[in-house]
């Protein structure tokens, strides 16, 4: 267990990291670029405590699209997708049975359409052979307009920092528990997103909001997201229109993972 000084000294660090983030945010323009990240590496961007409380979820259920969506894959074909990096057509598996599965040497993948407030369902699974630890678990991640990221990861027993754990907002918002399905078992995220506003100097008006409801369980309640979910360092910022759904090839050691059953209503 954490000691009471442990605790506070987590919940101090992670309300400094985020007014740091805040405030460097309202005041540098869209397109400076500085080396406030020079020497910093991953881990002083992780927080490992305290845990999200794990919560079994309910009975899963097949979810068809409604009326009004589009639908983005149907275990047919990618035509709606192209390659993250050159739009080419995309280069990940579509299998006989309705899933597709990513090809970690073709990189990631984006919808040719671009979206700006919008709900967004997506079904993804581990595979039950799934090894390694940490982040190199079944590690990808679903890009909201092909900026901001909510985690894709296997963590049904496996630990890793808390801010990029499965249903977190990358490095930026812990998930408020964890519902993760075991490796085998389709997991499933339906996203309420609502894109940023930007004032003429390219700062933030309103910031992107997002809602995440993970096996049918509430992981981020209209949750501010800071700027973009980088890896090392700070969110960045700057203003831009609408933007893809961009998923993740990650390329850890891991077996690679599966979606299916990918749909968006425009809001």
């Amino acid at each position: 267990m954490i000691d009471i000084n442990m605790k506070k000294f987590v919940f101090i660090a992670a309300s400094v990291f985020s007014g740091a983030m805040c405030l460097a945010q309202s005041s540098i323009p869209s397109d400076y670029r500085d080396d406030r990240t020079e020497g910093m590496s991953p881990q002083m961007s992780e927080f490992y405590a305290p845990q999200p409380a794990k919560v079994t979820p309910g009975a899963q259920a097949e979810a068809g699209a409604p009326s009004d969506a589009i639908v983005l894959f149907d275990g047919s074909n990618l035509d709606r997708w192209c390659s993250g990096n050159d739009g080419v057509p995309a280069g990940w598996s579509v299998n006989g049975d309705g899933t597709m599965t990513v090809v970690k040497e073709a990189g990631d993948i984006r919808t040719r359409d671009e979206f700006g407030d919008f709900q967004l369902h997506i079904e993804w699974r581990v595979p039950a052979c799934i090894h390694g630890e940490g982040q190199a678990r079944g590690n990808s991640g679903v890009f909201l307009q092909g900026r901001y990221e909510v985690q894709v990861l296997d963590n049904y027993e496996n630990s890793t920092y808390v801010n990029g754990m499965a249903g977190s907002i990358y490095k930026q918002s812990v998930p408020l528990v964890n519902p993760c399905r075991k490796p085998g078992e389709w997991n499933v995220y339906d996203i309420i997103y609502t894109a940023p506003t930007f004032k003429e100097d390219g700062t933030f008006r309103t910031h992107p909001f997002v809602t995440v409801i993970f096996n049918g369980v509430l992981v981020q309640n209209h949750t501010m997201v800071l700027g973009t979910t980088e890896y090392i360092g700070f969110p960045t910022f700057g203003a831009h229109g609408k933007g893809p759904v961009t998923l993740q090839s990650h390329g850890d050691p891991s077996e690679p993972i599966s979606f299916k059953n990918i749909w968006i209503r425009n809001l």
